[in-house]
């Protein structure tokens, strides 16, 4: 058990220290090859910080786990949507264009949608028997493809407003490497150590897969966005929230899925539903909130409603 705590304490201490050169270094990109932000949050930041769920998610699909899989997936998605982007909100309010309103917002609830395009049992949970096959992976990863290319294609100039040091190439490569090097070591080590603190304390696996593994595999995520909103990098802390999951869902489901088909047995359509409103939520705040902001009033809104989605999960486990 002390040895569980010590891999909890330094895993998170490996990730906090992991998105702070991360961050530093994709600022520092954005700035030194006047690359957007956003593109930086969307693609390299989003990409990076979601190797843990990655890892995890083909892992056990390799190994024949496809609820470790698929749950590993919708959970994270759901605690990128609700209780990252409404820490950072909370931080400070998270402003965004009106193309990042009109294209990449609506790409993230597509995203959502897209899992029962591939699962139409998915609506009533995971009916006996029934598969995301292979060719809906690979319908995932067509999506993903279509994403990337939309995504390089956006016009963007280098953030004018703010204020981030001019680092050398060289030091830029060494923040990310390291950064990336840092959360995922540290991802590791903190699902690990805190997974074995919930078994001692006699919680179940699947409570434990919808929770603690995949908010500690998007540790990463909320330690990037929460550095980034606190720096004012608002545009890195949205982009990594959005492009998070959407890599999750069309990359990592979709690899996931084609590797070996992903059984849909005993998953909880609740499950679905949370992370189908997640995304709708998102979409409903950007589109109809009357300005281009998230506020701190409604990123409480995101953070109460994960809050209350765990209450539930941990009251019906």
């Amino acid at each position: 058990m002390i040895l569980s705590v010590f891999y909890f304490v330094a895993g998170l201490a490996l990730v906090i220290l992991g998105a702070d050169w991360l961050t530093k270094g994709a600022s520092g990109l954005a700035r030194r090859f006047r690359i957007s932000e956003l593109v930086i949050g969307l693609t390299i930041v989003a990409m990076g910080t979601s190797l843990p769920e990655f890892v995890i998610s083909v892992g056990a699909a390799v190994k024949g786990n496809s609820g470790i899989a698929l749950g590993n997936i919708v959970g994270s998605n759901i605690f990128n949507g609700l209780f990252i982007l409404g820490v950072a909100a909370l931080i400070t309010p998270i402003r965004f264009s009106a193309k990042m309103q009109s294209r990449e917002i609506p790409f993230n609830l597509l995203a959502s949608i897209a899992v029962l395009l591939v699962s139409g049992s998915m609506l009533v949970g995971g009916a006996p028997g029934e598969y995301i096959t292979r060719y809906g992976g690979l319908i995932l990863l067509c999506f993903f493809a279509v994403f990337l290319r939309y995504t390089f294609t956006i016009e963007g100039d280098g953030s004018e407003e703010e204020d981030v040091e001019l680092l050398p190439t060289g030091k830029i490569l060494l923040y990310i490497v390291g950064g990336l090097a840092g959360l995922i070591l540290g991802g590791n080590i903190f699902v690990d150590g805190a997974t074995d603190i919930a078994l001692a304390l006699g919680l179940s696996e699947a409570v434990i897969g919808i929770t603690i593994v995949s908010a500690g595999s998007s540790l990463p995520e909320l330690a990037v966005s929460v550095n980034a909103a606190r720096k004012g990098n608002a545009a890195i802390a949205l982009g990594n929230v959005i492009g998070s999951n959407i890599f999750n869902i069309f990359f990592i489901l979709g690899s996931s899925a084609a590797i070996t088909p992903i059984l849909l047995d005993g998953f909880s359509s609740v499950d679905y539903y949370v992370l189908l409103a997640s995304s709708l939520l998102i979409y409903i705040v950007t589109r109809f909130g009357g300005r281009s902001v998230i506020t701190r009033f409604e990123g409480g809104v995101l953070v109460a409603a994960y809050v209350a989605y765990t209450a539930y999960l941990l009251v019906n486990a």
